[in-house]
C-alpha cells in the first residue's frame, strides 16, 4: 500500500514553496472576490472556447455495436463454469478524506 503524505506535510511543503517563491522576488497578486476572466462585452452563450471551433461533428449511432459487445460478454459468462469463479478478494476501504482505513474481504 502506498503511503500518502499527511495533510500537515502537504501544508508545510506548500508553505515552504511559497516562501521560496517570495524570497526569490516573486509577487502574489490579490484578485477581488467575484472577478471573472470572461469578456464583459460578450453574452454568456456566445463566448468562444478553444474546443468548440468549427461546426459540430456528425454523430454515429453505436447502439448496434454496443448491443453486439454486450451479447458477446453474456455468451462468455454463460460458458464459464461455476468452479472457475474466483474466491473472496481483499478490498481496501477508504474514509471520507481518501485515507486508507482497513482491508475487507468481499465475494
Amino acid at each position: 500500500m502506498k503511503v500518502r503524505n499527511s495533510k500537515e506535510q502537504q501544508r508545510q511543503r506548500l508553505r515552504r514553496d511559497m516562501e521560496r517563491f517570495l524570497s526569490r522576488g516573486g509577487r502574489i497578486e490579490e484578485v477581488p472576490s467575484g472577478t471573472t476572466g470572461d469578456a464583459p462585452d460578450q453574452p454568456r452563450e456566445r463566448r468562444s472556447f478553444p474546443f468548440t471551433q468549427g461546426p459540430p461533428a456528425t454523430r454515429t449511432d453505436l447502439s448496434q455495436v454496443a448491443a453486439t459487445i454486450d451479447a458477446r460478454k453474456k455468451a462468455r459468462r454463460a460458458r464459464r463454469p461455476a468452479s472457475a469463479r474466483r474466491g473472496p478478494r481483499r478490498k481496501l476501504v477508504y474514509d471520507d478524506f481518501g485515507e486508507p482505513l482497513r482491508w475487507v474481504w468481499e465475494d
